[in-house]
């Protein structure tokens, strides 16, 4: 932020407040592993809070990875806030991780799901929120669904898959290498076995690395559209008709896994959350520009799915 900081004493959060335009921040400490923004909107008593978990790989608080800087999440958690709703966003465990240089080998997808329980029972034991939304982007969709059940009063799937996560990069595969296409199908079986393999393809490396195998395995093993359909809470769910890594197809998996849903498509918004007008290009180089301001009807369907 590029305001700066007022210290506030604080008695029973570990935080620090700062002001900026119309919100209230706190830098909030959950526990050992996570912590993160809250962004509150002044003048409202007790508004509605939405967390937002970021997708897959070392993505922080903003939506960021080392070398790509979208700031995504963090416009998305300031427009939501400018529109009257709470926001809490948070780096993932793995970033803290990287940036202390103690990453856990054994980390599993099932720890990014205890991180966001963790995050829903810590604001859940607050009085000062009317109502408490997770809003989860790509794989935090995923998380974010799970961790969901029973604790949150509404979800929203940002860009997130329908299908489980190897017949996601299944049909990558299929799209960009068709040659490898049999082989990663072999792979997956012995994943989704609970097994590990050195017999795959070398170009598929970063995929099917060993050491990430049993992450892999464990992402698998949670089933989009079944997880969905434990929810007993309204459901939005958001897709791009830009986006480059999770088609629309996705979100219409998910919509009839639970046809009370709320779908909606956003004409020419891709996977970070922007308007693309151009082609392939453009939408790739806008993953690295943080200029970018988001999609207009993404905080209308938020706001109006709350409301």
């Amino acid at each position: 932020m590029k305001t700066p900081f007022i210290i506030l004493f604080l008695i029973f959060s570990n935080a620090i407040m700062a002001q900026e335009k119309n919100s209230i921040s706190e830098e909030v400490v959950i526990n050992k592993f996570i912590e993160g923004t809250l962004l509150l909107p002044e003048g409202v008593e007790k508004p509605n809070l939405v967390i937002i978990i970021a997708g897959s790989g070392p993505t922080d608080r903003d939506g960021n990875q080392n070398f790509l800087k979208n700031n995504a999440l963090k416009k998305l958690a300031v427009g939501l806030t400018e529109r009257n709703l709470a926001t809490f966003r948070y780096d993932k465990r793995i970033v803290k991780q990287i940036r202390k240089g103690n990453v856990d080998r054994n980390i599993l997808f099932k720890d990014f799901i205890t991180d966001a329980i963790s995050v829903l029972d810590y604001f859940k034991n607050q009085e000062r929120f009317n109502a408490i939304y997770i809003a989860g982007h790509s794989q935090g969709s995923l998380v974010g669904l799970v961790a969901a059940k029973d604790k949150a009063d509404g979800f929203i799937s940002l860009a997130g898959a329908g299908q489980t996560i190897d017949y996601v990069i299944l049909d990558q595969i299929t799209k960009t290498a068709p040659m490898f296409t049999e082989e990663a199908e072999k792979t997956f079986a012995v994943l989704r076995a609970g097994k590990t393999t050195d017999d795959y393809p070398k170009a598929l490396e970063a995929i099917f690395n060993k050491e990430v195998q049993p992450f892999i395995s464990n992402w698998m093993s949670y089933n989009p559209q079944s997880e969905l359909q434990k929810l007993r809470i309204p459901i939005l769910i958001l897709n791009g008709t830009k986006d480059l890594q999770v088609t629309e197809a996705e979100a219409e998996l998910l919509h009839q896994a639970v046809p009370e849903s709320k779908l909606q498509i956003i004409e020419n918004m891709n996977h970070v959350l922007v308007p693309i007008e151009g082609g392939t290009l453009e939408n790739s180089k806008s993953y690295n520009e943080s200029a970018r301001a988001l999609s207009p009807e993404i905080f209308e369907a938020i706001v109006n799915f709350i409301k």
